[in-house]
Formats: structure tokens, C-alpha cells, sequence
């Protein structure tokens, strides 16, 4: 099975990799974007995402001719749906997207099209949602058209070389769709290909970042204790991890991004009598941000009319990406409690994020601050000297909730440093 033009609905931080290295594969690739500022943007060249050597990919395909960029699905010999799927209130998934990319693609399906959902989704959204919608062009999915589930598995900084390096789970609503999505992946991906059902595969995909996000709420768990019992948990988990089948992850201020911190909701919405444990874990790191902002009232008083300079608004350390992040929820938390926020986020450029306002640079938000806050571990606040931020704060105060600072080197230029999962001193 050969293709040769397929099309890809949704240019996020999945879609438009995926597009881009279909292209530089020498396949024609159509993408397609709904939001008209992507349209623009990438028509002119530009870039609305930052990923490590996204950029020079992109120009890649586009100056090839393989890579189109157009508001409209047209028709291919494969469709990939890789648009967002958010969740709304009761944290409920959103796949408006999802069903909308499937409702355009209906009308331009013919005999031995093949189309792939990518987005992350409830178990039994592909039979259920969009085999339905696809259906409506009057073909049968798993007969007259191939219809697979085929999850994303990489980490943001590190996707393009993921995207092509990861083993991929390929589930079909029946064999001939997952050997169909098989044959489009093995044009670029050179990790195995991992053959099975739609509905499986969909299951795997929230598996894997639940895993994660119940490992992470024990860790926060274990942080919220050693407050408690007045020790230093980042020294436990040390030890701890010396066990030779055991591995705890790092606490932090809560978790982000749009998988971990969204993909378990699905399954305590497909299943909230079942998912009790799932639930917990998600309400536990939902609820660190609070935790972060009151062990602060606790430790400095007071958080009315503090000038606090909160380093870092990303979800995770050396990216761009502000989905869901507990770095913003806390920066918010600070506001409401009175303080004045300004924030320094190296990825970004524009004067604020979400009502937070962003400094320049490192000197800016520094200067006559109240209370340093470390949110995110960017490799680029590694480097921050306690002397230098002694000499342009108002006040010689540090939260770290990274374990980013040296604490001897910032207690010896006379700050008062206080670390999530350490009791106050």
C-alpha cells in the first residue's frame, strides 16, 4: 500500500511535526489549520510553536513543495486528525475538534482512504464518535475505508527526534486498518509498530500519562509529609531511590501540560466508579499549586502588597509550552492573595501571559523584589547568582519549588530560603 498525498488536520505541537516529516519524506502533505493566525503565519514562513530544530524542519517542507498550508481538509489517500481535545467544565473531554475534523473529512472519503486519529481521547471515541461521523459519507470504516487510532508518544523539546525514534501503538477498528496505518508510519517512524485495536490503543495512550501522574501526586504526597515532619524530602527520595525497585519521582508545584495533567480525566469520566485511585492522584497534584502559595503565607506572612518575582510560567523546564501550567495557576493564586507578580519566562516575548505581566529579562524582574519564587527549573535560571539577585531585591527571600537553588550559596548572601518538601526552618 502506497501513499502518496495525505492530509493532516490540526498544526499544534503534534500535527505540524508530523506534517512536516511526512513531507520531508518525500510525501505531499496537505495542512490544515482552522485558526487563521497559523494559516498566516506559516504561509509567510513564520513559526506559532517553539520546538528544538522544529523551525529548520518546516522550511524543509515547505521549500520541497511537499508541504501545503490551507484552512480546509481536500481530498488524500490518508487523513490524520491530530487537533486538540481540552477538557470543559467537570473536567469532561472536549472533542468538539475531534468530531468537527471528522464531520469535514466525511464528504471527501473514498474507497480505500484511510483515516488515523492522533488526538488523545476517551476509550471508544474511534468506534463510537468518529467512525459514526465518518460514516455519514455513506461508507463503511474497517470495509470501505481503514480507520485507525494511532497515539502521539513524545516529549516536548525532544519531538522530532521521538517522532521518528518512539515505537508506535497502531490500534484499527479492525486488522486491515492497523496494518493500512502501519504501512503510512513505517514511511518515517523507525521504533517498531505495535499492532492493535482501536480501543486499546486509546487505553494505552491514557495509561501511560496516568501512570505518571499517580507516581507524581506521591511524590507530592511525600513533600506535603516531610513539611510536616520537618525534614528535607529531596534527601529521602535520594535514599529512597538507592532501593533497587524504587524509582520516586520529583515533587514540584503541581503538573502541566496538555497529557499528564488531562489525559486521566478521561478515563474518571468514562469510569468514575472505577477510578477512584486515578481521581485522587489528580485531585492531589490539581490541588499544589494552593499548597505552594500557602506554604508561602506560612513561611513570609502576609502575601498582600509583596512584589514577587516568579521565574518561569511553563509547564515543564526548557520549553515554550504553557498548557495547563501549575507555574500560571500559582502566579494567579498570588495575585488573588494580594501580592504584585511579575514574571520572567525566557520562551516568551509578549508583555504578559493570562494577566501576568512578563520583565524583559532576569534583571527587571528581580529588581526590588520581595520574594523570589523559582516555578520552573529553565536550564537558563540555573546560572542565577545569589550574589547579583542580593544586590537588586528589596528583600532577601526565596521560594524554590524546583530545587533549583543551591541553598548554602544563597544562605550565605543572606537569603532566607524555602523549599517545597522541606519543614520550615
Amino acid at each position: 500500500m502506497k501513499f502518496q498525498k495525505i492530509c493532516v488536520l490540526g498544526l499544534g505541537y503534534i500535527g505540524l511535526p508530523t506534517a512536516s516529516t511526512f513531507a520531508t519524506h518525500g510525501v505531499q502533505v496537505i495542512g490544515v489549520d482552522v485558526n487563521p493566525e497559523v494559516v498566516n503565519t506559516l504561509r509567510n514562513g513564520g513559526l506559532h510553536i517553539q520546538e528544538p530544530g522544529l523551525r529548520t524542519l518546516v522550511q524543509a517542507a515547505l521549500r520541497s513543495g511537499n508541504l501545503t498550508i490551507q484552512n480546509q481538509p481536500a481530498a488524500a489517500e490518508a487523513f490524520i486528525i491530530a487537533v486538540p481535545t481540552p477538557f470543559r467544565e467537570q473536567k469532561r473531554a472536549d472533542l468538539r475538534a475531534v468530531e468537527a475534523a471528522a464531520q469535514a473529512i466525511a464528504p471527501l472519503l473514498q474507497r480505500g482512504n484511510l483515516v488515523v486519529l492522533e488526538s488523545t481521547s476517551p476509550p471508544l471515541t474511534t468506534v463510537e464518535k468518529v467512525a459514526p461521523l465518518l460514516e455519514m459519507s455513506g461508507l463503511r470504516s474497517g470495509e470501505d475505508f481503514y480507520l485507525a487510532y494511532v497515539p502521539e508518544r513524545v516529549l516536548p523539546g525532544s519531538i522530532l527526534r521521538e517522532l521518528i525514534e518512539n515505537d508506535r501503538v497502531i490500534g484499527g477498528v479492525n486488522r486491515a486498518s492497523a496494518e493500512a496505518a502501519r504501512h503510512l508510519y513505517s514511511l518515517f517512524v523507525r521504533g517498531e509498530l505495535l499492532l492493535t485495536d482501536a480501543t486499546t490503543a486509546e487505553m494505552v495512550k491514557l495509561m501511560e500519562n496516568t501512570y505518571r501522574d499517580v507516581n507524581i501526586a506521591v511524590a507530592n504526597e511525600f513533600a506535603r509529609l516531610a513539611e510536616r515532619f520537618g525534614i528535607n524530602v529531596w534527601e529521602a527520595i535520594e535514599l529512597a531511590n538507592r532501593h533497587p525497585r524504587v524509582n520516586i519521582l520529583h515533587p514540584g508545584p503541581g503538573v502541566g501540560g496538555h497529557c499528564i495533567s488531562v489525559d486521566p480525566w478521561f478515563l474518571v469520566e468514562a469510569a468514575p466508579d472505577l477510578a477512584r485511585l486515578i481521581r485522587t492522584a489528580r485531585e492531589v497534584n490539581d490541588g499544589q499549586p494552593h499548597h505552594v502559595v500557602e506554604f508561602a503565607r506560612q513561611a513570609f506572612g502576609d502575601l498582600h502588597g509583596l512584589r514577587i518575582a516568579a521565574l518561569g510560567l511553563a509547564y515543564k523546564a526548557d520549553v515554550d509550552d504553557l498548557r495547563e501550567s501549575p507555574a500560571i495557576e500559582i502566579c494567579r493564586l498570588f495575585q488573588q492573595a494580594g501580592a504584585e507578580v511579575l514574571a520572567f519566562e525566557p520562551y516568551r516575548q509578549e508583555p504578559q501571559v493570562d494577566g501576568i505581566p512578563l520583565g524583559r529579562d532576569l534583571n527587571q524582574v528581580l529588581q526590588a523584589a520581595d520574594l523570589l519564587v523559582v516555578l520552573v527549573a529553565h536550564r537558563q535560571f540555573r546560572s542565577l547568582s545569589a550574589a547579583a539577585a542580593a544586590q537588586l531585591m528589596r528583600h532577601r527571600q526565596a521560594l524554590d519549588a524546583v530545587n533549583l537553588l543551591n541553598r548554602a550559596a544563597w544562605e550565605k548572601e543572606g537569603f532566607q530560603v524555602l523549599k517545597v518538601g522541606e519543614g520550615l526552618r
